[in-house]
């Protein structure tokens, strides 16, 4: 049983509408339905009536709801307590990533910030978007970085949680090279012979972007799915293994692109990639939670940097 399944609960029993729970909790529906599902199975006992509209609880959803607010309490105060006792708590930088920008972007920014800014503690949890935005919002890290696109963007309210743009990245399709240094797949293929599509799994926010890419195209692209993943970097090492075109980040191939063991599969287009938004985000400091002192330090200096990058790019667009 795991702690986010009695949080998905707690939620449909206050919003009694899975639809909006699964909002709140930035996960899809049928994904949330299903989560629901494992803690009945867990259980051995149905939570949710299924027969009437709206959403309710059943009798012994009804005694569990109960039970589940006890469970999360004495685990948030076990958890508060055991980081009390944790001496280094306060000099520690927590930071909630997403898998693939913490093996590509997190490495050579925290080198940068070492040199630039300082030496600071850090303890780097790498956990999928959903988990590391729920981290952030439970108190479970200082700074979460993650992904935004416009149009699937991270319901943050900015009254709450401040954030810093810290770059960008482009999400392309890459394939193997041959001896030539030419792709072995190219885009768009055919009709008659679909090109191998290594897939993210539907849970990843990296294939909801390859999705926006798909559906937004004005030329259409064969695909044939032989592979699926959940994570850049098992895509990757499929494709070095010449076994389909993969979308990646342009960050997680730099050293493929430089040694020549992959190249774009797009021809060059840009028709057919996403530039994504790298942000960092914190929650908003106040008299009930102020924070880490050295978290603020560092927010500062990132905001300074920041604006410093902003205005730069400002004196250069209008030479």
């Amino acid at each position: 049983m795991e702690t986010k399944w009695l949080e998905d609960f707690v939620s449909l029993a206050e919003t009694n509408s899975f639809s909006r729970s699964a909002e709140l909790r930035h996960v899809t529906q049928p994904a949330f339905s299903r989560r629901i599902q494992s803690l009945e199975a867990w259980l051995g006992a149905d939570l949710i009536d299924r027969t009437s509209y709206p959403t309710r609880l059943t009798n012994a959803g009804e005694i569990f709801f109960e039970q589940a607010i006890a469970m999360l309490g004495q685990i948030n105060n076990a958890r508060a307590l055991l980081r009390g006792k944790r001496t280094s708590i306060q000099t520690t930088v927590d930071f909630a990533v997403p898998h693939t920008l913490s093996l590509t972007f997190v490495p050579k920014w925290l080198s940068e910030l070492h040199s630039n800014f300082g030496e600071i503690n850090s303890r780097l949890l790498a956990l999928n978007v959903h988990d590391a935005v729920m981290s952030l919002v439970e108190g479970g890290c200082d700074l979460m970085l993650c992904y935004h696109h416009p149009q699937q963007p991270l319901l943050l309210d900015p009254a709450q949680y401040d954030m810093i743009s810290m770059g960008t990245e482009t999400l392309r399709a890459y394939a193997r090279c041959d001896k030539a240094g030419q792709p072995d797949f190219i885009l768009p293929g055919t009709i008659e012979e679909p090109l191998p599509f290594l897939a993210y799994a539907n849970n990843a926010y990296l294939g909801r972007m390859v999705d926006l890419i798909l559906t937004q195209t004005k030329q259409a692209l064969h695909l044939d799915k032989c592979y699926e993943t959940d994570m850049a970097e098992g895509l990757k090492m499929m494709a070095l293994e010449g076994r389909g075109i993969a979308f990646l980040p342009e960050s997680a191939v730099t050293r493929e692109l430089k040694q020549k063991q992959l190249a774009r599969a797009d021809g060059g287009a840009d028709a057919w990639e996403v530039r994504m938004e790298i942000r960092l985000y914190r929650e908003r400091p106040s008299e009930q939670k102020p924070g880490k002192p050295v978290v603020a330090k560092l927010w500062d200096y990132l905001t300074q940097m920041s604006a410093l990058a902003s205005k730069s790019k400002t004196v250069r667009s209008q030479r």
